[in-house]
């Protein structure tokens, strides 16, 4: 069974309020961030914030996910403000892995093909 759509407007909405917030950010390191997706729990009282890493090198996302958490509170503020919700979720911040993930497997599609046509 999916997500009840309770819990699907929810990420639609943080998805939309969490890349305001950062962008409002003073730090460099988190107002240039771009959420990739937010995945909530079944009940909505966690929410897993995936974001863009492409520009970032290791030392940087590890800085920027310290600022994140501690910048969290006043995320979760902004979001009980903008949304009339009695309670936030619970945000935790992650880089997404997707894209490098897809990468890889097209080079080994790639390789694969390339030894099927040489035999």
């Amino acid at each position: 069974m999916g997500k009840s759509i309770k819990v699907q407007r929810k990420e639609s909405i943080l998805k939309e309020i969490i890349p305001e917030v950062l962008a409002q950010m003073n730090d460099n390191r988190i107002n240039s961030l771009s959420v990739v997706d937010v995945v909530c729990s079944r009940d909505g009282s966690d929410a897993k914030v995936y974001l863009e890493k492409s520009y970032l090198n290791k030392n940087e996302q590890k800085e920027s996910l310290k600022q994140l958490r501690q910048a969290k509170g006043y995320i979760q503020n902004f979001t009980l403000k903008a949304t009339g919700w009695f309670r936030a979720p619970n945000l935790t911040f992650t880089f997404d892995k997707l894209l490098e993930q897809e990468n890889k497997m097209e080079d080994l599609f790639a390789k694969i093909k390339g030894k099927n046509e040489t035999e």
